[in-house]
C-alpha cells in the first residue's frame, strides 16, 4: 500500500519529541536564551582569554551554548526528519541553522584567543580544569591546523551553506522523488524509497524483487546528475578545507578528528575486500543454489536463506525479544530499553516523506530519539536492538562526562550498536536447539549485521576512497564517473559469482553516509571491536561485561585504540578484524552444512 502521510499516524507508532520541551514555545524561549549567552560571552571574554581562570570561565558558559544549541537544534531537526513535505517545520529548522551559524561565528573568538597563548598558560588552564580538560586538549593539538581568526569567523558563518549538499541530496531523494508502481503480471505494486529498501530487497518472488529493483533504479536515476553535483561539491568542500588547514591530503584532514591513522582506515577495506569476498561469494552461491536462481544478480542478495522460515514480529514482540537478549548488560540496561518503549523513543511510523533507515540521536541532557521503518520483520528486532545500543552508549557517556567529553570517535561509536544485535543472535541460538532455527539465525547474522555493516557499508567506504583519490589530485567526479566507480567496486568484490548490472551501478545514489566524512569504514570498525568484545562476553561472562560498560561510559576520554583496549582488544595489529573474517566463514560454513542436512 501507498505510504500514508504523516499527520494520519497513529500517534503510539510516532516518538515524543516533548521530552526535550514541552512546548514550541518553550524551544523558542532557549534559542533567545542562546542568542543572549552567546552576545554575553562576547561581550565578557573577547579580548580576554589570557589567563587560566578566564579561559576556563569562558568555555563553563561555552558548555552552556552547546547545550542549548543540542537541545533546540534536535527539536526543530528531528521534526524535519519524519517528514520532509511539512514546509513549517523546515523553515523552523533553518531558521535554527541561521541563528546557530551566526552564533559560532561570533563566537569563534574563543579557540582562536586561546591558541595565541603560551603554552605554559594553556597547560595551566588544562590543570584547572575539570570539564573542560579535553577541550583545550584538542585545542591544542588543532593548533597546527588553525586558520587566521577572521577566517575561522567566516567559516563558521558559513557553515549553513557548507552543509547545503546534504541538504539538497535529502530534498532529492525524500521530497522530490515521487515513485511510479510497477506491475508483475496482473497485479500492479506500489513502490517508494523505503518500501523498496525495507520490503522489497528482501521480497522472496524472483519477479517481483527483481522488477522492483529495474523500477527503483529507473527512478532515481532520473535524479543522478543533480545527486552528483551535490555530492562533489561536498567533497571539493572538504578538499579545500583540507588545504585551506594545511593537511596533506583530504584523507588526513577527515582522520584527523577521529584520532585514527591512515593505516587503520586502509586496513578495514584493503583486508575485507580481500578476505572477506570469497566468504561472500561462497554466501551468494548458497542462495542461488537454495532459491533454485537462474544467476545470481545484485538484487537477489538480500533474500533470506529461508524465507518461509523468516517470523513475522510485532512491535510488542520484539519488546520481549531485545529485554531477553540484552539481559547479559544488567537490569539497569534492560530499564532503559522498557522506558524506550514506554515513553516513545521510537519512531516506528512508515509514512510518506519519512528519512530512510535507521538512526538514533541523543541530545545531552535528554533521552535518545531512534528513528526506523517498522515492517514486522525480524530484521527491524536487529535494527532495533542495534539503535538502542546507541542509546545506552549515550546514556552512559552523557552521564558520566561532561559535555565536551562526549564527542566519541565515528572510529568506534558503531562497536556499542553491532554488539547489541550480535547479543540478539546468541541469545537466540540458546533458545532453541532445532536446525532450522539455528540456521536461520545464524542467516540473520550473516544477511543483517555482517552483510550490512562489513559488505553494504564497506563497499561504500571502497568506492567513497576511490572518489577521495580523484578530489586529492585535484579531479572533480559526476555522475558516470561515480556510476562507473560503484560498479568496479561491487564487480571486484563480487567477482563472476554476482553480476552487477548498471542499476546495481546505481547504488553510490542510496546512502546519505558520503556527507559525513570518513563515516561508512566505520561499521566495518566497530563490529571488529564488537564481534571481539562479544566473544570475551560469551567466554568470561561478567567480568567482559563490567569492561564494556567503563568503556560506554568512557565517552570521548579515550581514542578509538584506547577504547579497544579498555575492552581488552588490541586493534593496534590485523588480529582482531582477520578473527572477525573467520568468525564469518565459519558461520557461512555451518549454514551450508545445516542446509545440506535439511535438505537431505
Amino acid at each position: 500500500m501507498e505510504p500514508i502521510s504523516r499527520r494520519d499516524v497513529p500517534v503510539e507508532l510516532t516518538w515524543d519529541l516533548s521530552s526535550i520541551y514541552a512546548t514550541e514555545e518553550e524551544m523558542f524561549a532557549d534559542m533567545e536564551k542562546l542568542k543572549n549567552l552567546g552576545d554575553r560571552i562576547v561581550r565578557d571574554y573577547k579580548g580576554k582569554l589570557n589567563t587560566p581562570q578566564t579561559i576556563n570561565a569562558c568555555l563553563d558558559d561555552l558548555r552552556e551554548v552547546y547545550r542549548l544549541n543540542i537541545l533546540t537544534g534536535s527539536y526543530c531537526n528531528l521534526a524535519v526528519s519524519v517528514d520532509y513535505y511539512d514546509s513549517y517545520n523546515q523553515e523552523r529548522d533553518e531558521k535554527h541553522s541561521r541563528q546557530s551559524a551566526e552564533i559560532f561565528s561570533s563566537l569563534s573568538f574563543i579557540d582562536s584567543e586561546i591558541i595565541e597563548q603560551e603554552e605554559s598558560v594553556l597547560q595551566e588552564a588544562i590543570a584547572l580544569a575539570t570539564d573542560n580538560k579535553l577541550y583545550l586538549q584538542d585545542i591544542l593539538r588543532n593548533k597546527p591546523h588553525q586558520l587566521h581568526p577572521e577566517t575561522e569567523r567566516a567559516l563558521a558563518a558559513l557553515s549553513q551553506s557548507l552543509h547545503a549538499p546534504y541538504q539538497i541530496y535529502n530534498m532529492a531523494k525524500l521530497a522530490d522523488m515521487k515513485f511510479d508502481s510497477f506491475t508483475v503480471g496482473e497485479k500492479e505494486y506500489p513502490l517508494g524509497y523505503s518500501l523498496f529498501e525495507d520490503d522489497y530487497e528482501y521480497e522472496k518472488d524472483t519477479d517481483v524483487r527483481r522488477t522492483a529493483f529495474a523500477a527503483f533504479s529507473r527512478k532515481i536515476s532520473q535524479y543522478e546528475n543533480v545527486t552528483a553535483a551535490a555530492y562533489n561539491t561536498q567533497v571539493q568542500t572538504e578538499k579545500t578545507m583540507a588545504t585551506l588547514r594545511g593537511f596533506d591530503s583530504v584523507f588526513d584532514s577527515l582522520l584527523f578528528g577521529q584520532k585514527v591513522t591512515r593505516e587503520m582506515y586502509d586496513r578495514q577495506i584493503d583486508l575485507i575486500t580481500e578476505k572477506l569476498s570469497p566468504h561472500m561469494r561462497r554466501y551468494a552461491r548458497l542462495l542461488k543454489r537454495i532459491h533454485g536462481l537462474d544467476k545470481m544478480t545484485f538484487a537477489d542478495l538480500k533474500i533470506a536463506v529461508d524465507p518461509e522460515y523468516d517470523p513475522k514480529v510485532t512491535i510488542e514482540e520484539s519488546r520481549n525479544y531485545i529485554e531477553k537478549g540484552l539481559s547479559i548488560l544488567g537490569e539497569e540496561y534492560v530499564e532503559m530499553v522498557r522506558i524506550a518503549y514506554r515513553d516513545r523513543w521510537v519512531d516506528f511510523a512508515q509514512n510518506a516523506g519519512k528519512s530512510t533507515g535507521g538512526f538514533c540521536a541523543s541530545p545531552y541532557g535528554t533521552n535518545s530519539f531512534i528513528l526506523l521503518t517498522w515492517n514486522n520483520r525480524m530484521a527491524d528486532v536487529f535494527t532495533l536492538a542495534h539503535e538502542l545500543g546507541h542509546a545506552g552508549h549515550f546514556k552512559a557517556c552523557n552521564k558520566a562526562q561532561s559535555l565536551f567529553d562526549t564527542n566519541v570517535s565515528t572510529y568506534f561509536v558503531e562497536a556499542p550498536s553491532t554488539i547489541n544485535e550480535l547479543l540478539m543472535a546468541h541469545y537466540l541460538l540458546k533458545t532453541n536447539p532445532d536446525p532450522r532455527f539455528r540456521r536461520w539465525v545464524l542467516s540473520c547474522m550473516i544477511s543483517n549485521t555482517y552483510y550490512h555493516n562489513f559488505v553494504t557499508h564497506l563497499m561504500e567506504a571502497a568506492y567513497q576512497r576511490e572518489v577521495y583519490r580523484i578530489v586529492d589530485a585535484g579531479g572533480s567526479v559526476n555522475a558516470e564517473t561515480l556510476n562507473r566507480l560503484m560498479k568496479e567496486t561491487l564487480q571486484k568484490f563480487w567477482g563472476e559469482d554476482v553480476e552487477i548490472s548498471d542499476d546495481a551501478a546505481h547504488t553510490w545514489m542510496r546512502q546519505p553516509h558520503y556527507y559525513m566524512g570518513l563515516y561508512s569504514y566505520t561499521y566495518s570498525a566497530g563490529l571488529t571491536v564488537a564481534t571481539e568484545v562479544c566473544r570475551r562476553i560469551e567466554t568470561e561472562g561478567q567480568p567482559a561485561v563490567d569492561d564494556w560498560k567503563k568503556v560506554l561510559a568512557a565517552g570521548g576520554t579515550l581514542d578509538p585504540m584506547g577504547l579497544a583496549a579498555l575492552a581488552g582488544i588490541d586493534i593496534s595489529t590485523d588480529q582482531p578484524l582477520l578473527n572477525t573474517i573467520a568468525t564469518i566463514g565459519e558461520m557461512i560454513e555451518e549454514i551450508e552444512t545445516l542446509t545440506d542436512e535439511l535438505e537431505e
